[in-house]
């Protein structure tokens, strides 16, 4: 669902960061945006609700280039967790061109990672968005943390389709970087093939 700008000059992509509530998603954003540079990036915006926030910012890979003389932007998202944001999360998932789900390694929360990814998979179907083809990254996280679920197990239970899996600790900025450069890869990969 990347977006042209012909004004501009820029293909804008929107990734989502999903994930139960507190698993890490603004924790992702918040340290991407303090490593991007001032130039290239846009104004971080919080929607803050009672218990919980959507963040979002736009920015400029530079590592990224350029698409058929356009430039690349990307429009960083996340959702809000718990589950009574239902359709805040679904409002946010129209035009997504690619998902990092947001794992939360502690053992507690196991089955709240389940729900999550359901949930997930339920509000794209009602957008009629196939998950299957679209670009995505699993991002097991808080894995400094002392009671956590070993990670073959959170990957037999939280993969869905053969996708990657980043180990991460948001809060040090461990695998943070690697989980964008995951999705940002298969986003571009399949915008390419859509451009042949």
């Amino acid at each position: 669902m990347s977006f042209l700008n012909y004004s501009t000059r820029e293909i804008n992509f929107k990734i989502i960061y999903y994930g139960p509530g507190l698993s890490g998603k603004t924790t992702n954003i918040k340290y991407i945006y303090g490593k991007v540079k001032a130039g290239n990036k846009g104004k971080l915006v919080s929607l803050a609700t009672e218990t919980e926030r959507t963040l979002f910012f736009d920015f400029f890979p530079l590592d990224l280039g350029m698409i058929r003389g356009y430039k690349v932007k990307f429009h960083l998202y996340t959702v809000p967790g718990q589950i009574y944001y239902s359709s805040s999360r679904k409002l946010i998932l129209k035009g997504v061109d690619g998902l990092v789900f947001v794992a939360d390694s502690q053992r507690e929360r196991f089955e709240a990672n389940i729900e999550s990814i359901s949930d997930m998979i339920e509000n794209l179907k009602e957008y009629k968005i196939d998950f299957y083809p679209l670009p995505y990254t699993l991002q097991l996280n808080k894995r400094d943390l002392p009671n956590i679920t070993p990670v073959d197990e959170l990957i037999e239970s939280l993969r869905q389709k053969g996708e990657p899996v980043v180990e991460a600790i948001a809060l040090k900025g461990n695998g943070v970087v690697d989980t964008l450069k995951s999705i940002s890869r298969m986003v571009m990969v399949e915008v390419k093939k859509k451009l042949q």
